[in-house]
């Protein structure tokens, strides 16, 4: 009896400071729209915010590009060349790299 009576005095006299730590501990970590919570989702939306920016960027290229093909007839015989590697019927074209060549020789005998 002597413990209980310990404990229940303990509680008694520190009641508002644990309510207030078990209620802080609840909020902020074990709810669900704790604080842990909160600050992963608004990393989250920080993220998509930015995937969103890059989207729009990209669509802005692509309509800009969209709109060039339909205004000069010469784009598309530009976006040919410059993707597609199309030529005309008189021209050569050449394509120079900056990869470097690797060393192949590592115990293969070249034919």
């Amino acid at each position: 009896m002597n413990r209980l009576t310990v404990i229940l005095n303990f509680i008694s006299h520190y009641k508002y400071l644990i309510v207030l730590v078990v209620g802080v501990a609840v909020v902020g970590f074990f709810d669900e729209n704790s604080f842990m919570r909160r600050m992963k989702l608004d990393m989250q939306i920080s993220d998509l915010e930015d995937e969103i920016s890059r989207y729009k960027a990209e669509n802005e290229k692509d309509t800009r590009q969209l709109r060039d093909l339909r205004r000069n007839p010469k784009a598309i015989e530009k976006i040919a060349r410059e993707r597609y590697f199309m030529k005309a019927d008189d021209e050569d074209i050449f394509v120079l790299s900056d990869d470097e060549k690797t060393n192949t020789n590592n115990n293969e005998t070249n034919e």
